[in-house]
């Protein structure tokens, strides 16, 4: 159930913040870009396109700047990182892929859980010693038919766009999980949220590979989904309201499908914290990427 009517007007103000939005070109990441600079935040749109940064950041009142990163290369992500300079207030993984035809990463994984998790993983991993408010992740209602196939994360053994998607989207949420409790465990003030849009009307929906689909789901879009600035709604919620770490936030509304931020319901997969320290260690391995923070000192000689 809806708690309440919350709308991107009631956000706080962020002035003097910095917010790192991926996939901020289009969509749901471009509304939450252009939300919280409305907001006063300095916006960075982290695309993999440049130019199409550009001309979306031209669309964006408020203070902004463009840089490049492509989550499907470890490469473009450590550059990214490493050209970071300052603190980071809130990092917000919004960029996605969504049921794909079978293509792979610059490193060889499997493009939606390499895009949608690893990518990330080893993004938010790099930056976490910049970070200090919020780290958000876009998950889906979609990672209740997911399930981790921890001996075969990259699909070499057979694909299904599908079945691969719920899995990246599942490995949002146990990756929101496992990072909530390592920085509770260094006492860091840092805290993970994760949230979906519900059932938004993006541009997602159309690159399936099939026309037939693409076709019924841009008719599906029109006559059922709920607008892009109510999709992203959730995103926004979870990055500035008062809200305990490992959260998940979506559309209050029926079956979780569109409305007002809510908190939504995890599957058990999703809560299962063995699964969840598992996938940390296999992205760990995957990415060479660690937990890069460590316990606070005691202060005590």
């Amino acid at each position: 159930m809806t708690t309440s009517a919350w709308t991107a007007q009631q956000l706080p103000d962020l002035s003097g913040r910095t917010v790192v939005v991926t996939g901020a070109n289009s969509g749901l990441g471009l509304i939450t870009a252009r939300e919280t600079a409305r907001a006063g935040a300095h916006v960075v749109l982290a695309v993999r396109d440049t130019a199409r940064g550009e001309a979306a950041a031209s669309t964006v009142p408020g203070s902004t700047e463009v840089r490049r990163l492509d989550l499907a290369d470890l490469a473009s992500v450590r550059a990214f990182a490493e050209e970071w300079q300052g603190t980071l207030d809130l990092l917000i993984n919004n960029a996605g892929v969504m049921a794909i035809p079978e293509r792979r990463t610059a490193d060889g994984f499997e493009m939606q859980i390499g895009t949608n998790h690893l990518g990330h993983f080893a993004l938010t991993n790099l930056l976490l010693p910049h970070i200090t408010g919020r780290v958000v992740t876009v998950s889906s209602t979609a990672h209740r038919m997911g399930r981790i196939a921890f001996d075969d994360l990259n699909s070499h053994s057979g694909y299904s766009r599908w079945r691969a998607y719920g899995q990246s989207k599942l490995a949002n949420l146990l990756f929101t999980a496992e990072l909530a409790r390592r920085l509770e465990a260094v006492s860091s003030p840092v805290t993970a949220h994760a949230a979906h849009p519900g059932y938004a009307a993006t541009n997602l929906q159309s690159h399936s590979g099939s026309k037939v689909e693409n076709a019924f789901m841009t008719v599906t879009n029109r006559l059922v989904a709920q607008r892009d600035e109510m999709g992203a709604l959730p995103t926004l919620y979870a990055a500035t309201q008062p809200l305990p770490s490992g959260s998940y936030t979506g559309p209050g509304g029926l079956m979780e499908s569109r409305g007002y931020p809510a908190p939504a319901r995890r599957s058990a997969a999703a809560r299962n914290e063995r699964d969840a320290e598992r996938l940390w260690g296999l992205s760990e391995s995957l990415t060479g990427v660690a937990f890069p923070l460590a316990p606070a000192a005691s202060g005590r000689a």
